[in-house]
């Protein structure tokens, strides 16, 4: 076991992505006895050897499908007649396109990626800083791994037994709550650097209906995500069949944003972005077996009821130190790698699985902003051209307002576990 620690530091201070270093902190720990050498391969293997994990790449398209069929500018329009006339409009905008597009995307970094493209050039050209529309782009996405589709959700719902569908019901309430804590931070800032709003008066109700009607086709696909999966109509693996082939129909033939040129990088796109989330599951899926022969479960559990048998106390250590593991680990692999333990220590004390995995997930989406590793941050700040430095201050409020959100879903279990028990009765 010492060698395979030393092994996942010194591959973590080289830099290595987070699955290359579980992969080889595990061959170092089987490389000890040739006999057992070959498990490290089959257990990979087996790992991916599941067919609600196709929902993954299926989703993954649709979002693609989604980004580049012209569904985000239609959005944009939408969003702008509702809340283009507030303080600070052009971030209203783009905190409100993100409640849509992360109902169909399902990642962060593609939802980031959509506004660091289309939003923040219009915010920089209306007099907003280049960090402000950064912070803002990448904030803001954070909406989406709480938002069903989330591929957080799935992959959490996958290795911890929980219903995919009850996580996806359970996060919609909390993604609102993101939302509003976000627009509620873009006045606050707004009126400090007095950013005037996107557009000078309230869009009519006729207005309204046009923009609204020019992007129904977008509108209806998380409704029906939730009445496809809440009605029994297609398990999750299904429905991300469904939602890549409505992607597509809508993005070639609706509004013809999707032309057979872009087929190519299209599918190149979705399948880089798969092949780096089976490989996360697939080198944890191994690494899993080293916490399971060491025991670490059972040493997880105990030291964490040593600090107290209260499930809140308990839920906020493990915020504390998720926040802290967020800061140099990728998310998904903090939720591969830990989600299964503390679903057992969730099951000692009686936390509901599916208000433990929304704020796990969250917990760890916002690591993904924060420096060294975060993902988000990079993506945007390389899109933008923003340095580190100037996203992190800018970030500061942003930041507070997402812990505040974190404890409060924390704190009061029924904002995610009322729809599921609800409609799952």
């Amino acid at each position: 076991m010492i060698l395979s620690a030393v092994a996942f530091a010194a591959l973590l201070l080289l830099g290595l992505p987070v699955g290359f270093v579980m992969l080889g902190a595990t061959v170092a720990y089987f490389a000890q006895n040739p006999m057992t050498a070959s498990i490290v391969a089959q257990r990979m293997s087996s790992g991916l050897e599941s067919f609600p994990l196709l929902a993954i790449p299926l989703f993954v398209v649709a979002g693609a499908a989604m980004a580049r069929g012209g569904i985000a500018d239609r959005l944009y329009a939408f969003c702008e007649t509702l809340v283009g006339h507030w303080r600070g409009g052009l971030a209203q905008i783009a905190v409100l396109n993100s409640v849509f597009m992360g109902a169909m995307s399902g990642s962060a970094n593609a939802d980031a990626a959509i506004d660091a493209r289309t939003i923040v050039p219009v915010m920089r050209k209306r007099g907003y800083s280049n960090a402000y529309g950064s912070v803002i782009s990448a904030a803001s996405s954070l909406i989406a791994p709480v938002m069903p589709p989330s591929i957080a959700l799935i992959i959490y719902g996958l290795l911890t037994d929980t219903s995919i569908g009850k996580l996806f019901v359970g996060g919609i309430i909390p993604a609102f709550i993101i939302a509003t804590a976000l627009m509620l931070t873009v006045r606050w800032t707004a009126i400090r650097m007095n950013l005037a709003p996107a557009r000078k008066t309230r869009a009519g109700p006729g207005e309204v209906l046009l923009n609204g009607r020019a992007a129904l086709w977008a509108l209806a696909m998380p409704v029906m995500l939730l009445f496809g999966l809440r009605g029994g109509w297609f398990t999750p693996t299904e429905l991300g069949a469904v939602a890549a082939a409505y992607a597509f129909l809508v993005g070639t033939l609706v509004y013809r944003g999707i032309k057979p040129s872009d087929m190519s990088s299209l599918l190149a796109e979705a399948t880089m972005t798969t092949a780096g989330v089976m490989f996360i599951v697939a080198s944890a899926s191994v690494f899993s077996l080293i916490l399971s022969l060491e025991q670490i479960p059972q040493v997880l559990i105990g030291g964490l009821l040593a600090i107290s048998d209260n499930p809140l106390i308990v839920l906020l250590v493990v915020n504390i130190a998720l926040l802290i593991l967020g800061m140099v680990f990728d998310g998904l692999a903090i939720i591969v790698i830990l989600g299964p333990l503390l679903t057992q220590v969730a099951a000692t004390l009686g936390i509901d699985p599916v208000h433990l995995g929304v704020v796990l997930v969250f917990n760890t989406a916002i690591g993904s902003l924060t420096p060294p590793v975060g993902t988000v941050m990079f993506t945007v700040c390389s899109i933008t051209r923003c340095s580190v430095e100037d996203f992190t201050k800018s970030f500061l409020p942003f930041l507070l307002a997402l812990i505040g959100v974190l404890l409060l879903l924390t704190f009061v279990p029924p904002l995610v576990t009322f729809l599921p028990n609800l409609l799952y009765r």
